[in-house]
């Protein structure tokens, strides 16, 4: 039953806009009511100071070769959300808590001025406080900290970057720590066997004699040759012997979580690990999305949990095959040093006893001192190398600006919110006013009313701002009671005196206002009209006419006057109005009076076109359909959206049970500008305005017209008189 249409199968655009205007009221009313409580709840929010620091990230070559250039970065969206989880990680977050004495600034704030756990302010500062961005396509993240102190955010946000560029430098350096001290170890220990094996050398020359030998000749012999070459070989295996198991040594001692991020291109050259690397990464992103929209039961989430355990799983294993690989190289290395030194001991021992076994442990002293020699050379130019490499700058991070205390609050953001407040202020009052008019019950158009009561509407008075305003009877106003009255002369028979009674299913639907305006035209057309107040339980003729109550239509059926008394002329002068009574608090128009009033009508008939009976509302109260019992015709009154359709029904059910007929539904206080047919109604009334001069010829004719004309009433009393 809603306005939007008469059917809400048919609804259309201008039945909406009908609606809003119709509702526009309640709309703006709601709308105010979310505007106004949102700048009060904006106004009672903390404010809150945003500060950000930027700094770009690379990711860092897997060695820094000497005299060799470097190859551009690249952006790997892997490595920058790797540093997103860092930068939230409690390595990171920990030492800047403790730098800025956050637990005591937090407790001031949020704990009566008690310091907060260190895990508590890590978990506000990570909740509430952090929010890390990155701009898309590009290696620069954002540290935006809001704070309700502007210097505290920007201090937080500058000591982030410090701690993480802190970090990522030491994690950059770490490998070539290891490597520069493993290597420094070796060479003290290579010059240590070079001394000892100089030492050992000397004592061979003495023992054997030997002077004057050049200890850089090598003989031509092929079995000394060999040696040598066995040699060379034996100090190459050792070296590569070294490098493998100071490579499975380090790999070993890092944990199954911590392989996962020193896997590279560069370190682990194997397509599979390199394959299910990136596959980990992107379901863990996808997970990360997951967990943001989706609860921890969600099937999907369940997959792609699940499907990211199964990728890490197959992940960690294929690094302990990588382990595991690692350490049979580095034995498979070991066991072909073993075998070569055996064999260099065989050949030894070969050359012992061989006819020039006298020089031979001279000839191979000099020899393993030469190789150590050599070796000692290798180690140190590697060292200087390395060293070189450790104190070239690292620009994996940089920092781009330093976070400044903002000078105006980020949070609350009164234009988004006011905003906000707009745009759910007027889809609620727009969804409040679809409700209440779904809602509404009551009849909505002219055709509605016709169609569902099945009775024609005599006149459609507009909406005034008073209910008790009275129109003059040739003012532009009184054309909506015009058209009524012409209307109800034209529904009865002409030239026959009626007796109509005007009610409504209820009380307060301006029933009374609109009886007077209608006998105003009436009399105006020059008819003899008598209004009655027979609302004798709240009469209301009487105020409107600025007349005495008493005596009225209760004093004639107690016999207390007579109707000639009783009436009296109208403060219009144009009808005559008999009031409600003094005693209309005591006595009720039930039965015992019907005939009384019968007679009253009868003798009224003989002297006025038209009786009008303003009448109580027909429910609920008795007196209305004794009135109805002896009156000719009646006129029901609907006030625009008052009462529910079920009401008037039986309000129309209730007067055909008294078998008087209805003759027309008057609709009243409908407001223009609805956009609905009441409009073909109202839209018109004010067209047609009165000429001042037309008006004063009008109104000396009608006071003519008063003059020649006396009532019954008069009459009578001029004769007592």
């Amino acid at each position: 039953m809603s306005s939007l249409s008469p059917s809400k199968d048919t609804a259309s655009l201008g039945d909406l806009v009908n609606l809003l205007r119709l509702r526009q009221t309640l709309i703006f009313l709601i709308l105010a009511l979310v505007v106004l409580t949102t700048l009060g709840v904006t106004a009672l929010l903390p404010k809150w100071y945003l500060a950000t620091a930027k700094i770009r990230v690379e990711k860092p070559e897997s060695e820094v070769k000497l005299f060799q250039a470097q190859n551009s970065s690249y952006y790997d969206p892997s490595f920058i959300q790797d540093q997103f989880e860092i930068l939230q990680s409690e390595k990171i977050l920990y030492p800047v808590i403790t730098h800025l004495g956050l637990n005591t600034i937090l407790g001031q704030q949020l704990n009566d001025g008690v310091a907060l756990p260190a895990a508590i302010s890590y978990q506000y500062l990570l909740s509430k406080m952090l929010r890390v961005e990155s701009r898309r396509g590009t290696s620069i993240i954002e540290l935006n900290v809001y704070a309700r102190d502007p210097a505290l955010a920007a201090a937080i946000a500058n000591d982030i970057g410090r701690v993480y560029a802190e970090d990522r430098i030491s994690l950059a350096t770490a490998d070539q720590r290891e490597g520069l001290a493993q290597l420094r170890k070796e060479f003290v220990k290579q010059e240590q066997v070079l001394v000892a094996q100089r030492d050992h050398v000397e004592k061979l020359r003495k023992e054997l004699n030997v002077a004057g030998v050049d200890l850089s000749q090598r003989y031509t012999d092929m079995d000394v040759e060999t040696l040598r070459q066995m040699q060379n070989s034996l100090i190459a295996l050792r070296v590569d012997t070294i490098g493998r198991k100071t490579r499975w040594e380090r790999f070993h001692g890092i944990s199954t979580e911590d392989r996962r991020n020193v896997v590279n291109s560069e370190l682990i050259q194997d397509v599979n690990i390199q394959n299910l690397l990136q596959a980990y990464l992107i379901s863990d992103q996808h997970v990360t999305k997951l967990k943001g929209r989706l609860g921890e039961a969600h099937p999907d989430l369940i997959a792609a949990l699940q499907n990211s355990a199964k990728i890490q799983q197959q992940l960690d294993d294929q690094l302990r095959g990588y382990e595991s690989s690692l350490e049979m190289a580095y034995k498979e290395a070991e066991a072909r040093v073993t075998e070569l030194e055996r064999q260099l001991a065989q050949a030894k021992v070969a050359q012992i006893l061989s006819a020039r076994e006298r020089m031979r442990p001279f000839e191979e002293a000099t020899t393993k001192l030469d190789d150590e020699q050599r070796l000692l050379t290798t180690l140190k130019l590697t060292l200087r190398q390395r060293e070189i490499d450790f104190q070239v700058p690292k620009k994996t991070i940089e920092i781009l600006n330093t976070a400044e205390p903002a000078r105006f609050a980020s949070k609350p953001n009164w234009a988004l919110n006011i905003l906000f407040a707009f745009i759910f202020g007027g889809l609620l009052g727009l969804g409040a006013a679809v409700l209440f008019e779904y809602l509404d019950t009551s009849f909505h158009n002219v055709a509605d009313v016709e169609r569902k009561l099945q009775l024609a509407v005599l006149g459609v008075v507009p909406h005034v701002g008073e209910p008790d305003e009275r129109h003059a009877v040739n003012s532009p106003e009184g054309e909506p009671y015009r058209v009524l009255q012409t209307n109800i002369n034209l529904a009865l028979r002409a030239g026959q005196s009626t007796a109509l009674v005007m009610l409504s299913a209820g009380p307060g639907e301006g029933k009374s206002t609109t009886l007077r305006q209608v006998a105003l035209c009436m009399a105006a057309a020059g008819e003899k009209v008598l209004l009655i107040d027979s609302d004798v339980r709240r009469p209301t003729q009487h105020r409107l006419a600025d007349l005495p109550r008493e005596p009225g239509l209760t004093d004639i059926l107690l016999n207390k006057t007579t109707a000639a008394q009783a009436i009296t002329r109208d403060s219009s002068g144009l009808f005559d109005f008999l009031p409600a009574g003094a005693s209309a608090n005591q006595v009720t128009l039930g039965l015992l009076y019907v005939g009384k009033l019968r007679e009253l009508v009868g003798e009224f008939k003989q002297r006025y076109d038209k009786i009008l009976f303003d009448a109580p509302p027909i429910i609920g109260v008795s007196d209305a359909s004794v009135l109805v019992s002896i009156s000719d015709q009646v006129i029901l009154l609907i006030q625009h959206r008052r009462n529910p359709e079920s009401m008037v029904q039986r309000a129309r059910q209730i007067i055909e049970g008294l078998k008087v007929p209805i003759i027309g539904v008057v609709l009243n206080q409908v407001p223009t500008g609805t956009g609905e047919d009441y409009s073909y109604y109202t839209n018109n009334y004010s067209y047609y305005a009165h000429d001042p001069a037309v008006d004063k010829l009008s109104e000396s004719g009608t006071r003519g017209k008063k003059a020649d004309r006396l009532d019954w009433a008069e009459q009578t009393r001029r004769k007592k008189s």
